[in-house]
């Protein structure tokens, strides 16, 4: 008997393996775990704290959440091309950035496509997936403790 206490104490029993809560929630909570896991261990590297950093994954996560408000006015051709140009340059960025980083860096390239199946499904997502995002403030965390026991 007490060496199947031991067992259980000690993780070598026959209990249930406790789900994961990564692959259980939302794709943007996985996303700003991975993002916070990151930032911590970059953090315990330098053993400084990195605010601007810190504050640029708040942003992002404000910008991943965002959902496309539903015009009651039709945009005509132009205004939609205006639109679509400026979502193209704001790709371009994007893409010249990471671009960039893994020409100079076998670390990032490693990263990104380690985590790929992390990121893309958020950068990805429709307007009806967004809307179930919670982001980086915590604000659906009732709401995915409630999908994911821990």
């Amino acid at each position: 008997m007490m060496k199947e206490e031991e067992e259980t104490k000690s993780g070598n029993g026959s209990q249930a393996p406790q789900p994961n809560p990564m692959q259980t929630a939302a794709p943007d909570a996985q996303l700003f775990q991975l993002l916070s896991c990151l930032l911590h261990q970059v953090e315990a590297l330098t053993n400084d704290e990195e605010v601007e950093l810190r504050s640029k994954i708040k942003a992002l996560g404000l910008e991943v959440t965002k959902v496309p408000s539903s015009s009651t006015r039709h945009l005509d051709e132009l205004e939609i091309a205006k639109e679509l140009d400026k979502l193209s340059t704001k790709l371009d960025d994007v893409d010249e950035m990471i671009s960039s980083a893994i020409a100079s860096d076998p670390h990032v390239q490693s990263l990104l496509s380690g985590t790929a199946d992390i990121w893309m499904p958020v950068i990805t997502a429709s307007a009806d997936e967004r809307r179930n995002f919670a982001g980086p403030t915590g604000e659906g965390d009732a709401r995915e403790s409630e999908k994911a026991p821990m």
